[in-house]
């Protein structure tokens, strides 16, 4: 059983109201998003397979404001916190989630595939690990160049279990490229728990290895994360290389797919329910003094369902668009 090992959150410490506000109300944008996908997903109008992130919103959020909208994020197939807490387009995203023509990959990816290059979303990668040497190669890229650009690659643990993960790491210590590894550990690999999969490691040690300062928050602490990953971004803008973060989290929701899935016998109920009494959206707002949060709560719906009643009503491809973003054909 994986029990919650962190303390919560018992403070702003020195971190602006206004500020946390800020992150209160993204995580909890993301939280209503992801619950009325989940809530409308058995109408079968979302033609994707979806990977909720109900539980794990303050990885995103906590990390993504410690990123600018010029720096690049990448994610695995667990894409909507990351996508959203980026700045990404909802209406688009939602429409690609209902393969409509305007979707934000132009109904190719899915859930799965989400990108919006205005923002920094430079793409994510349904392949365990896949795309980690994706954002390796931007960061060489932007060293390369010299830009004033920092990337950050989110995967889960599993991920960790890849060979090509262990290559990036040292080739990104060894050049010092500008990138922060972000490894999301929930402690489950759809429904394979570490145990079965890994001989016992921890892995914020296991990355120090590569040499690389590596470090674990409490992922469920948003601003454990964030005070985490300006700490790497600022070391990657000095050219001082790589870091390694190690959250750890827990999804509420089954692996794939609306609702829970613990009652199949993978995990316990009670561990679930262990991790939901840390749920990272209440524990920051229990510490935010005269927020309205029934006018936020408001302003969000409003929000969602109008970007819900977009996507239903955008356009379908057309055979016109076969060809579209094809540069070559046989």
């Amino acid at each position: 059983m994986h029990n919650y090992e962190g303390k919560g959150i018992q403070s702003l410490g020195a971190h602006d109201h206004a500020f946390c506000a800020g992150l209160f109300r993204r995580m909890l944008r993301i939280r209503r998003i992801e619950e009325e996908i989940e809530r409308r997903y058995h109408q079968d109008q979302m033609k994707t397979p979806i990977h909720l992130v109900i539980g794990q919103e303050a990885t995103a959020v906590g990390c993504c404001a410690a990123l600018r909208p010029t720096d690049l994020a990448y994610s695995s197939h667990r894409t909507h916190g990351v996508y959203l807490a980026k700045g990404g387009d909802l209406r688009a995203m939602l429409s690609e989630m209902h393969c409509r023509a305007n979707g934000c990959a132009g109904s190719r990816g899915g859930s799965m595939h989400l990108i919006d290059f205005e923002v920094g979303m430079a793409g994510t990668s349904a392949i365990v690990a896949g795309s980690v040497p994706l954002a390796t190669g931007a960061a060489l890229a932007a060293k390369m160049q010299r830009a004033d650009r920092v990337v950050t690659v989110f995967f889960g643990e599993a991920a960790t279990e890849e060979g090509v993960v262990s290559e990036c790491l040292n080739f990104a210590a060894l050049k010092k490229l500008p990138i922060l590894f972000f490894c999301e550990n929930n402690f489950y690999s759809v429904q394979s728990p570490m145990a079965p999969r890994q001989a016992p490691r921890e892995l914020d040690r296991w990355a120090a290895a590569h040499a690389m300062p590596s470090v674990r928050v409490d992922g469920m602490n948003v601003l454990e994360v964030f005070d985490a990953a300006k700490q790497a971004a600022a070391r990657a803008k000095k050219g001082e290389g790589p870091t390694f973060i190690e959250a750890r989290v827990y999804r509420y929701r089954a692996h794939g797919g609306a609702g829970d899935d613990s009652k199949t016998g993978y995990r316990q109920i009670a561990e679930r329910e262990a991790w939901e009494r840390v749920d990272p959206v209440e524990s920051l707002y229990a510490l935010l003094k005269g927020i309205d949060r029934r006018a936020m709560e408001q302003e969000i719906q409003k929000e969602v369902l109008e970007a819900f009643e977009y996507a239903l009503a955008s356009a379908d491809p057309t055979e016109e668009d076969l060809y579209r973003h094809v540069y070559a054909v046989g």
